[in-house]
């Protein structure tokens, strides 16, 4: 049976029909019907190609043969419950741990991001015998009751919703728009102190911290990068406090960041979190995530008492296919293809930047970037409307992309690792004529911004003590803990 089975107006009528209204989808106005995809491109009924620039999902490219040929030989053979013993599990995880500090050494599989933060609030809840989590503004970790107390991108967007006592907010370490910024001397410290105060304030009310838990770099709170040091100043307040931190890598893991395979290693070797959780690009779109975390807190867990059990968690096939990830990251080099063509794709956007006052700033790792969009380069006045004539005029221009961050002004770039160079081009080229078009129709001149250069140095500056994206004429080598196994 063919894949479009339904004319396209014929699916939004059904989708309206039998689909939750609170399902929302990419272009709402003019919806995109896709019915196949490759690498970096998408396909749509007609038979129109998509470039791609959205899916951190489809992490080493949609429908790679490899990845595809993995789950369909091993569904050929068993798919099962991991109560059985099965080869795949254990080689899976065994190659996992090997790109990470040896302090993380026990997994838990499970189905998704959601359920692997749910996990991992479940154990650092056990190890400490405490409750309060420590959580950032704009941060999302997650879809489930639990995760939806801890994630204010969330929980802001509901009028009755009442913050729960033991879930306290920290500023997001924003150096543009935070209150921290790049002029601070120590923007970390300074981020990381207002923990400390939390820490005591819940102190002095009764509460006990178990966990702080933090995007390594928040993507729905807006592209934000964390300044060198924060988190280790963080661990040091959270750890001092009887609690653990988390480091969610469910966006933003498996090489993505190009100079690190982990975008915790982003703020130093001597930082190593007490729980990492995965999901996304881990089986690159298959149902399949991971809580990793030490021994000493696995085997707390453990004392509780309590089996965890999770039906499909690190079945046969989801383990084949997560393994044929790892191969092809290692096979055809798609961390240092992050370094590289992200390296690019920055500096042509800081480029862009130069010519348009409507982009604000530009940050970002690897293939994790952001722009922010506003109509005020001094007062940062969000340029909400604006980003969505961007990304709705990008898609006519056959090119896909989102806007997000508390104001909807930050357009995110997070594409399939295969992205090229030739692809870069392609989207600064339209995106140079619809911003030259936007800031002819508002009367924007380059007048009403602070000094360029000045505000690229103190940029870079944060960037280099973060791990520089590199270019191509001055690449380096991507760095990780350990190397895969083959």
């Amino acid at each position: 049976m063919s894949a479009a089975r339904f004319d396209k107006q014929e699916t939004i009528d059904l989708r309206k029909k039998y689909i939750g209204p609170s399902c929302q989808i990419f272009f709402s106005r003019d919806p995109i019907k896709i019915v196949r995809a490759k690498g970096q491109y998408m396909y749509d009924e007609q038979g129109q190609r998509y470039l791609d620039c959205i899916n951190n999902v489809a992490h080493v490219g949609h429908c790679h043969p490899d990845v595809v040929k993995a789950g369909a030989q091993q569904m050929e053979q068993l798919n099962t419950n991991s109560r059985f013993l099965h080869d795949n599990l254990v080689a899976y995880a065994e190659k996992l741990q090997a790109t990470l500090p040896d302090k993380l050494g026990v997994c838990y599989f499970v189905n998704s991001g959601s359920e692997a933060n749910d996990l991992a609030l479940q154990l650092a809840q056990q190890y400490t015998g405490h409750k309060d989590i420590i959580t950032l503004e704009n941060a999302y970790h997650g879809h489930v009751s639990s995760l939806i107390d801890i994630s204010p991108y969330k929980f802001h967007q509901m009028s009755d919703f009442k913050q729960r006592p033991f879930v306290h907010v920290a500023p997001s370490p924003d150096v543009y728009r935070g209150k921290y910024r790049a002029d601070h001397p120590d923007p970390a410290t300074a981020y990381a102190d207002e923990v400390k105060a939390i820490i005591d304030k819940a102190h002095k009310k009764g509460g006990k911290i178990a966990a702080f838990i933090a995007e390594s770099l928040q993507s729905c709170g807006g592209q934000v990068i964390p300044p060198a040091g924060f988190f280790q100043q963080v661990a040091q307040h959270v750890h001092k406090a009887g609690g653990v931190f988390i480091a969610d890598e469910v966006q933003v893991g498996f090489g993505r960041v190009g100079s690190h395979f982990w975008a915790f290693q982003l703020q130093g070797e001597d930082f190593v979190p007490d729980i990492v959780t995965m999901g996304k690009p881990i089986a690159n779109g298959h149902p399949m995530s991971c809580v990793i975390t030490t021994k000493e807190i696995a085997e707390a867990f453990m004392s509780s008492g309590m089996e965890y059990f999770n039906t499909f968690g690190g079945n046969p096939v989801s383990c084949a296919i997560s393994l044929a990830v790892l191969d092809v990251i290692e096979k055809e080099d798609l961390q240092g293809n992050a370094l590289c063509v992200g390296g690019y794709l920055t500096s042509m956007l800081e480029k862009q930047k130069e010519k348009h006052p409507l982009i604000g700033d530009v940050r970002g790792c690897g293939l994790f970037v952001g722009v922010e969009l506003v109509k005020d380069r001094l007062k940062l006045t969000p340029a909400i409307a604006e980003a969505q004539e961007v990304i709705y005029r990008l898609k006519k221009e056959h090119i896909l992309l989102s806007a997000d961050g508390p104001h909807r002004n930050v357009l995110k770039f997070k594409p399939p690792m295969c992205f090229t160079t030739e692809d870069v081009d392609l989207v600064m080229e339209k995106m140079d004529l619809i911003l030259t078009d936007l800031e002819e129709a508002l009367g924007f001149k380059l007048n009403n911004t602070v000094n360029v250069e000045n505000e690229n140095r103190k940029r870079k500056m944060l960037i280099d003590e973060n791990g520089d994206n590199g270019s191509l004429q001055n690449r380096e080598s991507p760095r990780q803990t350990k190397h895969l196994k083959t």
